[in-house]
């Protein structure tokens, strides 16, 4: 049985993969480039999900306005557990979760069908004083999974599941020091 907070996502011993949806324009310039650059915003949060299933629930399989373009952003390892360090929990007393640089939320996991699972999928957020060094020094390679994404959920519509499933990026557990998972998973 998977337990109920779990970081579970693509990764290696040096990164992991995180996911994000954006508009053409963001997506087109940030692969360009080999980075964000504008018309990313670098004045705003970016929540960054290393759950493929959650975002393409969060993003209607990449039709909502504004979210039509996937992008895996493979960040290192040492950049997501440094973004961990600095986390609060969303359900943290209002002036902790103010001065936060990183939020951090729990969000039921999905199904390819978009249903919610008994266990929970993290979204990290991360803040204006970090946007820099999370695209400038953490983000170590940028991949468009839009083609990918419309062939599976048309794959879905047309109900073949198992094989819009194959698909999908493989995600396994990822164990984090014993320090961080006390301060990102609820309850702990």
């Amino acid at each position: 049985m998977t337990p109920q907070y779990q970081i579970r996502a693509d990764h290696d011993a040096h990164t992991i993969v995180v996911y994000q949806a954006y508009s053409p324009a963001i997506a087109d310039a940030a692969l360009r480039a080999g980075r964000f650059v504008e018309p990313f915003s670098f004045h705003r949060m970016t929540w960054i999900k290393p759950s493929f299933a959650w975002l393409m629930h969060r993003s209607n399989w990449a039709r909502k306005p504004g979210q039509e373009r996937v992008l895996a952003v493979r960040i290192t390892r040492e950049g997501w557990e440094d973004a961990l360090s600095r986390a609060v929990l969303t359900t943290a007393a209002p002036e902790a979760v103010a001065r936060a640089a990183v939020h951090v939320q729990w969000d039921p996991e999905r199904s390819p069908r978009g249903a919610a699972l008994n266990h929970y999928s993290i979204q990290v957020g991360i803040g204006r004083r970090l946007i820099r060094t999370f695209t400038d020094d953490w983000v170590v390679g940028l991949t468009d999974l839009t083609p990918q994404v419309r062939k599976a959920a048309a794959l879905m519509q047309a109900g073949h599941a198992a094989r819009a499933q194959r698909l999908f990026p493989a995600e396994r557990p990822y164990l984090l020091p014993q320090k961080l998972q006390a301060a990102v998973c609820p309850g702990r």
